[in-house]
């Protein structure tokens, strides 16, 4: 095959790999009602005058599947881990003990849940929006080929190949969705 067109399937495949990637990123930060120390990600404390991530200033545990523990690595941390913990609007609440910060996670309530799986639902739309492009990006190589020459059937083996590569991403991503569906959904 000619290697033009198996570069533009490398690149394809791979940019179809990032959506994939980002969706499991974002799928992680969705709570199931299991604490998962994944879901601090995001929160970003003032260190000595620097951004920091909440996993840069301490320990995150999961003792066990309904809390976190914070264990800063300095005492004089507590009251900002707190704060940024609240101001992140997560719905979680701090406990301040004066040596570490507990975080108890609340069973999800029915309603809850079918909201959570409406928030994975849309990662869901919106990683597959960008497999699509992707793929429209590809299709637009392959055609720009054809206009330079690239004979007809070639471009058109090229293009069933992309869609061969989109299906299986868009199935990926539906498999991602319903093992995060059953998880949220799961009492």
């Amino acid at each position: 095959m000619n290697q033009e067109i198996q570069n533009i399937l490398n690149d394809t495949k791979e940019k179809m790999n990032k959506a994939l990637v980002h969706l499991e990123a974002e799928l992680i930060k969705v709570r199931a009602g299991k604490a998962n120390p994944q879901m601090l990600d995001g929160i970003y404390i003032d260190y000595y005058g620097v951004n920091t991530p909440l996993s840069g200033v301490g320990t995150i545990n999961t003792p066990d599947a309904r809390t976190l523990v914070i264990q800063p690595w300095e005492k004089n941390m507590l009251q900002p881990i707190e704060k940024a913990i609240l101001a992140s609007n997560i719905g979680l609440t701090p406990q301040n003990d004066g040596a570490l910060i507990r975080i108890n996670i609340p069973p999800l309530t029915e309603e809850r849940r079918k909201d959570l799986v409406k928030q994975a639902k849309a990662h869901a739309e919106h990683a597959k929006v960008g497999v699509r492009t992707v793929r429209k990006d590809a299709n637009d190589e392959v055609k720009k080929l054809q206009k330079n020459g690239l004979p007809e059937d070639i471009a058109k083996d090229a293009e069933t190949k992309i869609q061969q590569i989109t299906d299986q991403f868009i199935a990926k991503i539906d498999e991602h969705l319903a093992k995060k569906e059953k998880e949220i959904m799961t009492v």
